[in-house]
């Protein structure tokens, strides 16, 4: 869906009523009824279609004639659509076949978390909030809806009788020894344009003065920047770059167990676990069918459609038929695992002073 498109007017159909999901409310049939007559969700988020086709598949088998409108967007431009379209909208009411969302979800989580206090989120009562971890429910606003690692990924070929680095200090260390050999073709986040990289280094930083050793180290080896998870995978799988530092783990698990010659580390000080945050617009105009699609996307049926994405996302639930769960990733990884808990923590990180000196520091520390 581009910026400035309606939604097509959806006629009235006739459609049969699903059943009310099992441990729902009776009164959750009203709230069925009346998204089937809206007939769409608007849903912005930063996850590509192509991973969440089979999640969309199954919700608009689950509730026929509630259409799924997918807005594929970068982290910051759907931050920045959202907050356009909403000043544009100003304190009116949207109609029902408005372009403009009913829910956001994103990898950013200190930029949903920002919205969320600023006043653009609603309040629901989820029918699934029972299933899911404490930290990752912010005041029945804020819903986080996955369970994935910051790693570092290599390519096993350039790593032939060289030693792979366990942790941050290991990778600095080995930075200093390669960076002339590997000049150029080591990548992370650019984290002025990617919304998950600044979280993650924002992060990465609370945690100790190493990280900045890290950076300058990354400086030094003439780091390569880029806001796409996919394309830094996808280059280190074919060999044209080495290493890639704090890269999402979905996408490179997957991709290594389809045979890529690609290996993940999750660092053993400590590997930092995001999660894709959603909520449903303040001034939703489909507010029913909003309603129907974040809890299909935290009932367990969804959580195992998100675990059978081509990425493979591991989910926030532990009692879902998916391999790909919470509780198998630390089984796989290791237990120095530490989710960044969805809330008011992550507000500091969106502080413009903080934020400015922020990106200050880390411009000084890639010039190595």
């Amino acid at each position: 869906m581009r910026a400035g498109a309606a939604l097509a007017a959806l006629p009235a159909l006739a459609h049969a009523a699903p059943r009310v999901p099992a441990g729902y409310p009776p009164e959750y049939a009203g709230i069925i009824e009346r998204a089937q007559r809206e007939g769409a969700v608007a849903v912005y988020a930063s996850t590509d279609l192509e991973v969440v086709q089979p999640l969309i598949a199954a919700f608009e088998a689950r509730y026929p004639g509630v259409r799924v409108r997918y807005a594929d967007l970068n982290t910051v431009e759907l931050n920045d659509r959202f907050l356009a379209e909403s000043a544009a909208l100003g304190t009116t009411r949207a109609p029902r076949d408005a372009a403009f969302a009913d829910v956001l979800w994103s990898t950013a989580m200190d930029l949903q978390i920002k919205l969320v206090n600023d006043g653009y989120a609603q309040r629901y009562n989820s029918p699934e909030r029972g299933g899911l971890p404490s930290w990752a429910v912010w005041r029945d606003e804020a819903w986080g809806t996955t369970f994935e690692p910051a790693v570092i990924v290599y390519n096993r070929k350039h790593f032939d009788g060289a030693h792979v680095p366990g942790s941050r200090s290991g990778l600095a260390r080995l930075l200093q020894e390669r960076g002339p050999q590997w000049r150029g073709r080591i990548v992370t986040y650019d984290v002025e344009r990617s919304g998950v990289g600044y979280l993650l280094a924002q992060q990465d930083a609370r945690m100790g003065s190493e990280f900045w050793y890290l950076a300058q180290a990354l400086g030094r080896a003439g780091v390569k920047l880029s806001a796409s998870t996919a394309d830094m995978i996808e280059g280190i799988a074919s060999g044209e770059l080495v290493l890639g530092y704090n890269l999402l783990g979905s996408y490179a698990l997957s991709l290594m167990e389809r045979g890529a010659s690609i290996g993940v580390i999750a660092p053993r000080d400590y590997t930092l676990v995001m999660s894709r945050v959603a909520f449903i617009a303040r001034q939703a105009p489909r507010p029913n069918a909003a309603r129907l699609w974040l809890d299909f996307v935290l009932s367990r049926e969804g959580q195992a459609q998100l675990g059978k994405s081509t990425s493979q996302l591991y989910t926030i639930r532990t009692d879902t038929d998916s391999a790909y769960t919470a509780q198998t990733l630390a089984e796989r990884l290791g237990y120095a695992l530490k989710p960044i808990s969805v809330g008011p923590g992550l507000l500091a990180a969106q502080d413009a002073l903080r934020k400015r000196a922020f990106l200050a520091r880390w411009r000084e520390a890639l010039r190595g």
